[in-house]
């Protein structure tokens, strides 16, 4: 039961990160570069929410429950 509320919550982290990733690419239309939109996202704290959503479920996928 710990391993599916494990996996909701990095699955809601990495939902949260990606989701600021994609809002973060209206700056493209403004004049950023590639290169200057990275650094930027970079430096986002929210970002690195989809990092760790990530780390978590392949945690919680690649660890095996004990019966």
């Amino acid at each position: 039961m710990l391993y599916y509320f494990l996996f909701l919550i990095g699955f809601g982290l990495s939902i949260i990160g990606f989701m600021y990733i994609i809002l973060y690419l209206n700056y493209l239309s403004i004049g950023l570069s590639i290169k200057e939109y990275l650094n930027f996202i970079s430096n986002r704290g929210e970002c690195y929410l989809a990092i760790i959503g990530l780390f978590i479920i392949s945690i919680v996928i690649l660890k095996k429950e004990k019966k």
